[in-house]
Protein backbone atom coordinates (compact mmCIF):
# COMPACT_ATOMS: atom_id res chain seq x y z
CA UNK A 1 0.00 0.00 0.00
CA UNK A 2 1.12 3.14 -0.66
CA UNK A 3 1.99 6.21 1.76
CA UNK A 4 -1.15 8.03 2.42
CA UNK A 5 -0.74 11.55 1.06
CA UNK A 6 -3.21 14.94 0.89
CA UNK A 7 -4.81 15.57 -2.41
CA UNK A 8 -7.18 18.24 -3.22
CA UNK A 9 -11.00 16.47 -3.13
CA UNK A 10 -13.49 16.34 -5.94
CA UNK A 11 -16.80 16.20 -6.19
CA UNK A 12 -16.63 12.34 -6.46
CA UNK A 13 -15.53 12.02 -3.09
CA UNK A 14 -18.10 13.87 -1.36
CA UNK A 15 -19.62 9.60 -0.34
CA UNK A 16 -16.37 8.91 1.21
CA UNK A 17 -16.16 12.78 3.14
CA UNK A 18 -19.56 12.43 4.50
CA UNK A 19 -18.90 8.63 5.41
CA UNK A 20 -15.84 9.12 7.61
CA UNK A 21 -16.83 12.77 8.81
CA UNK A 22 -20.39 9.98 10.41
CA UNK A 23 -17.76 7.58 11.87
CA UNK A 24 -15.49 10.00 13.26
CA UNK A 25 -18.21 13.00 14.35
CA UNK A 26 -21.41 11.11 15.27
CA UNK A 27 -22.23 13.94 17.54
CA UNK A 28 -21.65 16.84 15.32
CA UNK A 29 -23.64 15.62 11.96
CA UNK A 30 -23.43 17.60 9.02
CA UNK A 31 -25.14 17.06 5.51
CA UNK A 32 -22.93 16.46 2.76
CA UNK A 33 -24.49 19.79 1.03
CA UNK A 34 -22.77 21.83 3.70
CA UNK A 35 -19.16 19.54 2.79
CA UNK A 36 -20.34 20.20 -1.35
CA UNK A 37 -20.57 23.82 -0.81
CA UNK A 38 -17.02 23.85 1.49
CA UNK A 39 -15.62 22.37 -1.80
CA UNK A 40 -16.97 24.71 -4.30
CA UNK A 41 -16.38 27.96 -2.38
CA UNK A 42 -13.04 26.93 -1.17
CA UNK A 43 -12.26 24.38 -2.98
CA UNK A 44 -7.70 24.82 -2.91
CA UNK A 45 -8.92 24.48 1.00
CA UNK A 46 -10.51 21.20 0.59
CA UNK A 47 -8.29 17.98 0.42
CA UNK A 48 -8.62 14.32 1.51
CA UNK A 49 -5.92 11.84 2.51
CA UNK A 50 -5.41 9.08 0.04
CA UNK A 51 -4.02 5.78 0.86
CA UNK A 52 -3.76 3.81 -2.37
CA UNK A 53 -7.50 3.52 -3.58
CA UNK A 54 -8.87 4.37 -0.20
CA UNK A 55 -9.97 7.39 1.38
CA UNK A 56 -8.90 7.78 4.70
CA UNK A 57 -9.21 11.38 6.01
CA UNK A 58 -10.28 14.86 4.98
CA UNK A 59 -9.74 18.57 5.56
CA UNK A 60 -11.97 21.59 4.84
CA UNK A 61 -10.71 25.09 5.12
CA UNK A 62 -11.88 28.23 4.05
CA UNK A 63 -11.06 31.97 4.80
CA UNK A 64 -13.37 33.29 7.44
CA UNK A 65 -13.04 36.07 10.53
CA UNK A 66 -11.15 35.43 13.28
CA UNK A 67 -13.44 35.01 16.81
CA UNK A 68 -16.68 33.77 14.89
CA UNK A 69 -17.22 30.41 13.93
CA UNK A 70 -19.36 28.99 11.31
CA UNK A 71 -22.64 27.32 12.53
CA UNK A 72 -22.33 23.16 12.35
CA UNK A 73 -24.05 21.98 9.38
CA UNK A 74 -25.12 25.44 8.33
CA UNK A 75 -24.36 27.29 4.78
CA UNK A 76 -21.84 29.47 4.34
CA UNK A 77 -23.77 31.55 1.55
CA UNK A 78 -20.55 32.94 0.84
CA UNK A 79 -17.02 33.50 1.89
CA UNK A 80 -16.18 37.15 4.10
CA UNK A 81 -14.84 39.70 1.97
CA UNK A 82 -12.72 40.85 5.12
CA UNK A 83 -11.48 37.58 5.87
CA UNK A 84 -8.29 37.70 8.56
CA UNK A 85 -7.90 33.67 8.95
CA UNK A 86 -7.77 30.63 7.19
CA UNK A 87 -10.45 28.48 9.60
CA UNK A 88 -10.02 24.59 9.71
CA UNK A 89 -13.60 23.63 9.78
CA UNK A 90 -12.75 19.55 10.12
CA UNK A 91 -9.70 17.57 9.98
CA UNK A 92 -11.18 13.73 10.11
CA UNK A 93 -8.99 10.98 9.79
CA UNK A 94 -9.70 6.95 10.19
CA UNK A 95 -7.73 6.04 12.96
CA UNK A 96 -5.75 3.34 11.46
CA UNK A 97 -3.81 6.34 9.28
CA UNK A 98 -3.43 8.22 11.99
CA UNK A 99 0.10 9.47 12.88
CA UNK A 100 1.50 13.00 11.27
CA UNK A 101 -0.87 13.22 8.67
CA UNK A 102 -3.33 16.26 10.30
CA UNK A 103 0.76 17.95 10.35
CA UNK A 104 0.75 17.37 6.57
CA UNK A 105 -2.18 18.95 6.09
CA UNK A 106 -1.99 22.21 8.10
CA UNK A 107 0.92 22.62 6.51
CA UNK A 108 -0.53 22.47 3.33
CA UNK A 109 -2.80 24.69 4.72
CA UNK A 110 -0.56 27.23 5.98
CA UNK A 111 1.25 27.32 2.56
CA UNK A 112 -2.14 28.40 1.46
CA UNK A 113 -3.22 31.03 3.72
CA UNK A 114 0.87 32.70 3.35
CA UNK A 115 -0.47 32.33 -0.71
CA UNK A 116 -3.37 33.98 0.15
CA UNK A 117 -2.02 37.12 2.00
CA UNK A 118 -3.47 35.38 5.42
CA UNK A 119 -1.05 35.39 8.78
CA UNK A 120 -3.50 33.26 10.82
CA UNK A 121 -4.84 29.83 11.13
CA UNK A 122 -8.36 29.18 13.23
CA UNK A 123 -10.15 26.26 14.09
CA UNK A 124 -12.12 24.68 17.07
CA UNK A 125 -10.98 21.72 18.72
CA UNK A 126 -13.65 19.22 19.48
CA UNK A 127 -13.38 15.79 21.07
CA UNK A 128 -10.23 16.42 23.47
CA UNK A 129 -7.98 16.86 20.94
CA UNK A 130 -7.12 20.38 22.30
CA UNK A 131 -3.40 19.06 22.48
CA UNK A 132 -2.92 17.52 19.06
CA UNK A 133 -3.55 21.25 18.10
CA UNK A 134 -1.48 22.42 20.56
CA UNK A 135 1.46 20.52 19.51
CA UNK A 136 0.84 21.97 15.78
CA UNK A 137 1.35 25.26 17.23
CA UNK A 138 -2.23 26.52 17.75
CA UNK A 139 -2.93 28.35 21.08
CA UNK A 140 -6.28 28.44 23.13
CA UNK A 141 -8.45 31.29 22.61
CA UNK A 142 -10.67 32.88 25.74
CA UNK A 143 -13.79 33.55 23.79
CA UNK A 144 -15.79 36.54 24.62
CA UNK A 145 -20.01 35.79 25.00
CA UNK A 146 -20.83 35.34 21.98
CA UNK A 147 -18.34 32.77 20.61
CA UNK A 148 -19.07 31.15 24.01
CA UNK A 149 -22.53 30.54 22.94
CA UNK A 150 -21.76 29.37 19.14
CA UNK A 151 -19.05 26.82 20.91
CA UNK A 152 -21.67 25.06 22.85
CA UNK A 153 -22.87 23.68 19.99
CA UNK A 154 -19.71 22.19 19.28
CA UNK A 155 -19.44 20.07 22.14
CA UNK A 156 -18.50 20.64 25.98
CA UNK A 157 -14.66 20.61 25.28
CA UNK A 158 -15.10 22.89 22.33
CA UNK A 159 -11.75 24.99 22.06
CA UNK A 160 -11.10 27.88 20.39
CA UNK A 161 -8.01 28.05 18.79
CA UNK A 162 -5.49 30.16 16.74
CA UNK A 163 -2.20 29.87 15.61
CA UNK A 164 -0.35 33.24 14.12
CA UNK A 165 1.93 32.18 11.14
CA UNK A 166 4.66 35.00 11.61
CA UNK A 167 5.49 37.51 8.63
Amino acid sequence: MSKPHWRRAHAGDLAAISAIAARIHPDLPERPEVFAEKMRLYPDGCCVLTAGHEIAGYGLAHPWIQQQIPQLDGFLDRLPDAADCLYLHDVAVLPDFRGGVARAYVTEIEELARSSGITTLALVSVYGTRPLWERLGFQGVVPDAALRDKLLSYGASATYMLRGLGE
